[in-house]
């Protein structure tokens, strides 16, 4: 018997993963992944033909590891945010793609702002661009390496160009397009006099994707792509998104859930039938896969503090989980981790501070700050998503790599004074991805994409409640936030 089948694909910045589920059921028969290669800030590249590369090899592994006959009949590709990939007309990768954590364009997106003004930016593409957003990336080259505008034929995102791998089609999706910087995703429509002030005069919309709708076909996979990656004739590809994005929908998450995302970047988000406006520009008013928006706040400092923590400490994380749980209730002391610079608030030149360090001071609450640094920039950002009208309802769900440490999860609960849900979905992206794919080979429009991310969604996997201590998190939260304040002004007078 022969099984029909989705591949959801989520090509992070760590990784490529991909998971095999029954079109119908959801059920998971297989999973596969691939690295890579490491890409730090502040000068943040990887080659799309590596993509491409893991992609192969997870597809391939997930294949060989289903124990019963399957038939792939649709594809969801899901990837890392606003990078910016160069094709010549061949439709060939002109150089490295720049990674959202890539930083060197923060002169030239400060170039950008001064011309474009921050309350018309807002206005039109819902957020104010910082260094992560494509159109910064599109500045830095056009100043520096000119001569590869010349041959530029085709802008696409990460997500874009394995679309454009697997069916030769330039699409994209409103998620995607929504965080690049020159899209309207009211109108549907891109902006190109903004990319002319970035990167000068050009037939720029000759050189843009068409976006698609939630549930539109990007084509079919070609027979070379097929053969590659093991896949038989006429598999459907879907329109794909953003990784948080899809991650949200793999949960079955509705307007008003809080979506704590704690991977390579930190995430908090909730979806929304209504734009959201913030000239602050700590909120990213984004669109969602649904055809609604995502409001988010997004960091740039999350799990792999744990991993500098680990090694500064000398442990591992499991070590460092116990560290932090075992510190009480003590007042200890305070990380703002803005180690690599940081995103929300838009400092890519910050440093990290750590404060209260006493002659008293133990491993232990040294390993509690670490982890509670991450944390205290999501709930910074979810204190501006609720001052800028976003309602959110009780509870938290965690997800990504940093979710899975108790000592994470019980620490977001103690400081949010809400339950923290972990749900049974190791890779929601790349469920979300499947789900999207599903829904498609369905044949149905918004309506099923939602129906689908619903009859999938996944169990409670564990949840952590607030503990009754005699910390003061009011007092620790305003600590943290003067000297997140504090740090900034240090770093305009560096």
């Amino acid at each position: 018997m022969t099984f029909p089948v989705v591949l959801g694909v989520d090509s992070s910045t760590q990784s490529c993963k991909v998971e095999v589920r029954d079109a119908d059921t959801g059920r998971l028969y297989s999973t596969g992944s691939a690295p890579h290669p490491p890409a730090f800030p502040p000068c943040s590249e990887q080659h799309p033909l590596d993509w491409v590369s893991a992609f192969i090899a997870a597809t391939r592994a997930a294949l060989a590891g289903c124990t019963e006959t399957v038939e792939v009949r649709a594809i969801s590709v899901a990837a890392q945010c606003h990078g910016l990939v160069l094709l010549d007309a061949a439709g060939q990768p002109l150089r490295a793609a720049k990674l959202w954590n890539d930083t060197t364009g923060a002169p030239n997106l400060a170039g950008l702002t001064e011309r474009i003004g921050v309350d018309a930016w807002v206005a039109r593409v819902g957020s104010l661009p910082t260094a992560a957003f494509t159109i910064a990336k599109l500045a830095w080259v056009a100043e520096h390496e000119p001569h590869l505008l010349d041959r530029v034929a085709t802008l696409l995102l990460p997500h874009d160009y394995l679309t454009f791998w697997l069916t030769g089609a330039k699409i994209t999706d409103r998620s995607e397009a929504s965080g690049t910087g020159y899209f309207d995703a009211r109108t549907g429509e891109w902006i190109t006099e903004y990319l002319e002030i970035a990167a000068g005069e050009r037939d720029w919309a000759r050189m843009l994707p068409t976006v698609l709708g939630p549930a539109d076909v990007a084509g079919t996979v070609r027979p070379a792509a097929a053969a590659e990656l093991g896949l038989g004739e006429a598999v459907v590809v879907a329109p794909g998104g953003g990784d948080q994005h899809l991650g949200y929908l793999g949960l079955g998450l509705t307007d008003g859930d809080q979506y704590f995302g704690i991977g390579t970047s930190g995430v908090v988000a909730t979806s929304s039938r209504a734009p959201v406006y913030d000239t602050s520009g700590m909120i990213d008013g984004v669109a969602d896969v649904t055809g609604g928006f995502l409001p988010l706040v997004s960091t740039l400092n999350a799990a792999r503090v744990g991993d500098l923590a680990a090694r500064l400490l000398g442990t591992d994380l499991a070590g460092l989980e116990q560290l932090a749980l075992a510190a009480g209730d003590t007042r200890g002391p305070v990380l703002v981790p803005f180690f690599d610079g940081e995103r929300k608030p838009n400092r890519p030149d910050a440093h990290g501070t750590f404060v209260d360090l006493t002659s008293h001071t133990s491993r232990e609450e040294l390993a509690r700050a670490f982890v509670e640094g991450p944390l205290l920039s999501l709930l910074s950002g979810r204190d501006h998503l609720r001052a800028g009208g976003v309602t959110l309802r009780p509870g938290i769900t965690a997800v990504g790599g940093g979710a899975r440490s108790k000592a994470t999860r019980q620490l977001l609960a103690d400081l949010s004074g809400d339950e923290v849900s972990t749900l049974d979905a190791d890779e929601a992206t790349a469920r979300g991805a499947c789900v999207q794919a599903a829904a498609v080979v369905a044949g149905g429009g918004v309506g099923t994409l939602i129906d689908v991310a619903k009859r999938w969604q996944p169990p409670v996997l564990g949840a952590a409640a607030p503990r009754r201590l005699s910390r003061d998190v009011d007092s620790l939260r305003a600590r943290w936030a003067a000297v997140a304040e504090s740090s900034l002004i240090d770093e305009v007078n560096r």
